[in-house]
């Protein structure tokens, strides 16, 4: 019975296909993007000035930590580190990654625990990056670390589910919000005189890597897209009854696919995927049944080198070395110059 359930639920879209496996109309086919921004929200404002502000630099060995806010919206500000390791100059500019930081239901942390300075060591990994040579950019996502509820009314999840709704009434999704904040974090990691505009890439864990996915397709500037423990397909959540973070919900797109065929929109770019086999937050059988869709579209754009993924058995939803080496691997082999 699960066999023939994950059956049916995993046909819920193949690349090119409606739900139930029905062949979509090529020029369907064709305008997927446009599809996946119009359930989104529709298109993004165009962009204002960022108006930059460094509010204080943090020494560490090998590299500094540039505390800074930039502008998003009009009147919007988001807070984010930049970790810049000390071989980056206007004349020997570094390639640069955004990092997403988790949700784990910890809205006290955001920016700090991938830059290293609070949370898990596990998931220091802007250190880890700056490290190897990279300039690393990890902004604060909206509703947590700075960025919680300003009135004091609303706290942790409540203010999540405030922000979620607020987008809803505005025929939007929290996605759109989301996605809309990591561009304009792409357009500050390409204007800084010390980083490689055009070997840009971006890595989260959890909800960090939902966040890669979901700004891939519309982000061309992204060279190269990593993301560690978490695709959880709409078959899935829906099998599992799964309660997943709201970005993950992008409204009406069971229309057109699920989850993996947003990622698969990131081709021909580079895109690598970890997964814990024992996750529950992405069941493993569900995954497996959608790398194969990914690389279908991989093959097509004639990049099918460009998509790698790696399923560690007897693990759940961690960051690993066998995991983290590939992230390296990853990125070394798409961002560095030879």
């Amino acid at each position: 019975m699960k066999t023939q359930l994950l059956g049916s639920l995993g046909a819920l879209a193949t690349v090119g296909q409606l739900p139930g496996g029905t062949d979509l109309p090529e020029p369907l086919a064709d305008t997927l993007l446009q599809h996946y921004q119009t359930c989104l929200g529709g298109p993004f404002p165009q962009a204002t000035p960022l108006q930059p502000k460094l509010r204080e630099t943090i020494r560490k060995e090998g590299y500094r930590i540039e505390s800074i806010t930039y502008e998003v919206e009009p009147q919007e500000r988001v807070p984010a580190l930049l970790l810049i390791p000390d071989s980056a100059t206007a004349r020997q500019p570094a390639p640069g990654i955004a990092v997403w930081h988790q949700h784990n239901g910890e809205y006290h942390l955001g920016k700090s625990e991938p830059a290293g300075l609070a949370g898990n060591p596990m998931h220091h990994t802007a250190v880890a990056l700056v490290r190897e040579g990279y300039v690393v950019l990890c902004p604060d996502t909206l509703c947590f670390e700075e960025r919680q509820d300003p009135t004091g009314k609303l706290k942790k999840g409540d203010y999540e589910r405030f922000e979620f709704l607020r987008q809803v009434v505005r025929g939007r999704s929290l996605a759109w919000k989301n996605v809309l904040e990591m561009r304009r974090a792409v357009d500050y990691l390409a204007s800084r005189p010390d980083v490689l505009a055009s070997q840009l890439g971006c890595y989260g864990h959890s909800m960090g890597s939902t966040h890669s996915w979901l700004v891939g397709p519309l982000e061309p500037r992204l060279k190269c897209l990593v993301g560690n423990c978490c695709l959880p397909s709409y078959a899935a959540i829906e099998h599992e009854h799964l309660l997943h973070c709201f970005p993950n919900f992008v409204p009406g797109w069971t229309q057109f696919g699920d989850t993996p065929d947003i990622a698969a929109l990131i081709a021909p770019r580079a895109l690598h995927l970890n997964f814990g086999a024992q996750d529950t937050g992405s069941p493993i059988e569900f995954v497996r049944a959608s790398l194969p869709r990914i690389a279908a579209a991989y093959q097509k754009a004639g990049a099918a080198q460009n998509f790698t993924s790696f399923i560690e058995e007897g693990q759940g939803h961690v960051l690993t070395e066998a995991m983290w080496q590939r992230v390296k691997e990853t990125f070394a082999r798409h961002l560095k110059r030879a």
